[in-house]
């Protein structure tokens, strides 16, 4: 068994589903263009690791989409907040006899296979690594351990996640890896000309 494990959290490519708040200056279906760009990024990405690989879908499995990888399974995430969810996954991944375990989303432009991997390297280190988002929140974290805190109590979605979480670990030997830039407002795409040039065209 491999006892590396990647779990990348994806919403589905729905209509009004993604994207949210980039979607009140761009629109839904730029919102919806921006994030399947997004995914098709992370999907490349990941084929050249040599680890598991699980993904979390928010509403339905799909089946017939492009995660490709020799390793990969999908999944449901269970019912409640961003905490609930990857808590949720984090803990089975540890009964189910995994080592080192890294959560990422689907919303960083330059997240690179290498940045993964670096991640795990980490955790031949630490016990805990994370990747800080320059919105104060993170665009990874991994574990050699479950530690349910990590999960709780947290104010989701706002500048304050990143803070809280190293509070947590305040006790514990953690990593920082390199800081990237989360895709959420207007603000951040106008910084990447390839995402820029999406909501230009017609």
């Amino acid at each position: 068994m491999n006892t590396q494990l990647l779990i990348i959290f994806a919403k589905n490519p729905i209509l009004g589903k993604v994207k949210t708040r980039l979607a009140k200056s761009i629109g839904d279906d730029k919102a919806l263009e921006i994030y399947r760009f997004l995914l098709s990024h992370i999907q490349l990405e990941i084929k050249s690791l040599a680890v598991d690989i699980e993904v979390h879908y928010s509403h339905f499995i799909d089946k017939g989409d492009d995660w490709q990888h020799d390793r990969l399974k999908k999944k449901i995430q269970i019912k409640g907040d961003l905490g609930t969810k990857m808590g949720h996954a984090f803990q089975q991944a540890f009964a189910q006899g995994y080592h080192q375990v890294i959560g990422v989303g689907t919303d960083i432009y330059n997240l690179k296979a290498s940045d993964i991997l670096a991640g795990f390297d980490q955790l031949e280190k630490n016990n805990f690594c994370l990747g800080p988002a320059n919105d104060g929140g993170y665009y990874l974290i991994g574990m050699t351990r479950y530690k349910p805190q990590l999960f709780q109590n947290k104010s989701w979605s706002t500048s304050s996640v990143l803070k809280q979480s190293l509070q947590d670990l305040s006790s514990e030997n953690v990593a920082l890896l390199a800081e990237k830039m989360d895709i959420d407002t207007l603000e951040d795409l106008q910084k990447i000309e390839e995402l820029n040039q999406i909501i230009k065209t017609q």
